[in-house]
């Protein structure tokens, strides 16, 4: 994570909990547990473009893919529970999403299959040329999202072109306390 990211995101967290505290799947997600101990996630950002955006806040799309040619985010960094805050290209945090299940492919002719056949349906992917653009990948992440919310936009500073990334890990003993 950034440095820079450090300093934005106690103001991040507070704008998701007031949101959302309502929201009775989310303010327990968001809260504590049963236990009262923290909930334990990690939590991303995802950078999306439209129409892929508005089609995972309608409920449309249901599985969000990446496909990279290195391994790095989400690849191996993403988990069942994890949250994802969805941003618009260019734009603010629009709405926030939850991992259901997760797959992690090092792509070869088989599991180029696979995915096409599996999940085409549930990426909204209608144009041939997406199949194309990455077709030089060699791995792929695919996440089925769950309890998907549209929120009050949130204007972050994110300046760099990465279109994934872990603002925290739970891995590392971190946990988002609000």
């Amino acid at each position: 994570m950034h440095k820079s990211t450090t300093a934005w995101l106690p103001v991040l967290t507070k704008c998701l909990h007031d949101g959302l505290e309502t929201d009775p799947v989310w303010k327990n997600c968001l809260g504590e547990s049963a236990s009262k101990r923290p909930v334990e996630f990690s939590l991303h950002l995802a950078i999306l473009i439209e129409p892929y955006l508005e089609y995972l806040l309608l409920g449309r799309k249901t599985v969000e893919s990446r496909f990279s040619s290195v391994r790095c985010a989400p690849y191996g960094c993403v988990s069942r529970g994890d949250v994802i805050l969805l941003k618009r290209s260019g734009g603010p945090i629009v709405g926030v999403s939850r991992v259901a299940d997760v797959w992690f492919y090092r792509l070869s002719p088989t599991s180029w299959k696979t995915i096409r056949k599996d999940f085409k349906e549930s990426l909204c992917i209608q144009d041939p040329l997406f199949w194309q653009g990455h077709e030089k990948a060699s791995y792929a992440t695919l996440m089925r999202l769950e309890d998907v919310r549209t929120i009050e936009p949130i204007n972050i500073p994110k300046r760099d072109r990465r279109g994934w990334v872990v603002l925290r890990s739970h891995r590392s003993q971190l946990s988002l306390k609000i």
